[in-house]
């Protein structure tokens, strides 16, 4: 038992620990180009990227009590560090959008937590977000950069499992090269192009639920009936509404970070942390 309780204790430190460092790595003025041109048009980011969009959520009970989540949604990004300073005010033609797909578990009236997806962020010359162009016009134009969704992040769920009135949600996500951070639009502040290093993103965004008057029919249509394949009333026939505890929609506002990938030693603690928590979990259910 002395063990198990050691165990324990160390996997609370090594979560402290990794806690800790993720915080101190986030990256502070870092440069971004919307036009990938290069470091030297590019704009100071203090902090963060700010994101707002829509999501559509579908919902399988797999009990009483839990479910699991499918998650598509569509953003726009036009300015950094909530600043006004607009994007395509300093690169005319700076338009950069995302696309967000995820999945993963949840408890109603309780949490729930990602389990993988894919962040994917695009630069388009001309606006065609909220449009019919591509999905929702979120992912036209230049790729530049892909996030791997890790497990993890999430946030709170009433008892239909839809998230808390504006309640937080975080996302936790990994660039690795090649490929994660195209050349010419991430750098560092000294200008070292990001499109380089493996990186980790972290995405805190307030949800709340949409109601009729947002649920216009290009957003159904776009979001819903083709990126999500949803095919129920309001693709193809029928009228679109929101079913609490089956499927909706969800603005999100908030902002989009980078950090620094935590050294080996901090994995290395974050996997004894996982460890000392699974023993501890399956000594418990013996008892």
């Amino acid at each position: 038992m002395k063990f198990f309780t050691k165990l324990a204790a160390a996997a609370a430190v090594s979560l402290a620990m990794v806690g800790t460092a993720s915080a101190s790595t986030v990256l502070n003025n870092w440069q971004f180009n919307p036009l990938g041109t290069g470091v030297a048009t590019a704009q100071t980011i203090n902090e963060y990227l700010d994101v707002n969009g829509n999501a559509f959520i579908q919902l399988n009970a797999t009990s009483a009590s839990t479910f699991n989540f499918v998650e598509h949604a569509v953003f726009n990004i036009s300015q950094a560090d909530s600043n006004g300073d607009i994007f395509t005010d300093t690169f005319p033609g700076g338009y950069v959008t995302a696309t967000f797909e995820a999945y993963g578990s949840g408890q109603f009236a309780g949490g729930f937590q990602f389990a993988g997806g894919t962040i994917t962020m695009y630069h388009n010359t001309t606006k065609t977000y909220g449009t019919t162009a591509g999905v929702f016009g979120a992912n036209t134009g230049t790729q530049i950069a892909q996030f791997q969704v890790m497990p993890g992040g999430g946030g709170l769920v009433d008892g239909t499992g839809n998230p808390t009135g504006n309640g937080q949600i975080t996302v936790n996500a990994k660039a690795t090269t090649p490929g994660g951070l195209h050349a010419g639009y991430f750098f560092r502040e000294n200008g070292s192009d990001l499109a380089n290093e493996d990186l980790l993103a972290f995405a805190f965004t307030n949800a709340n639920g949409v109601g009729p008057k947002g649920l216009t029919p290009t957003l159904v249509n776009e979001v819903a009936c083709q990126f999500s394949h949803y095919t129920g009333p309001g693709c193809g026939a029928g009228t679109y509404s929101n079913v609490a505890g089956n499927h909706f929609f969800v603005s999100n506002n908030g902002q989009f970070k980078l950090a620094e990938v935590p050294e080996p030693g901090s994995l290395a603690l974050f996997g004894l942390a996982i460890l000392g928590a699974g023993v501890v979990s399956r000594k418990r259910k013996q008892a």
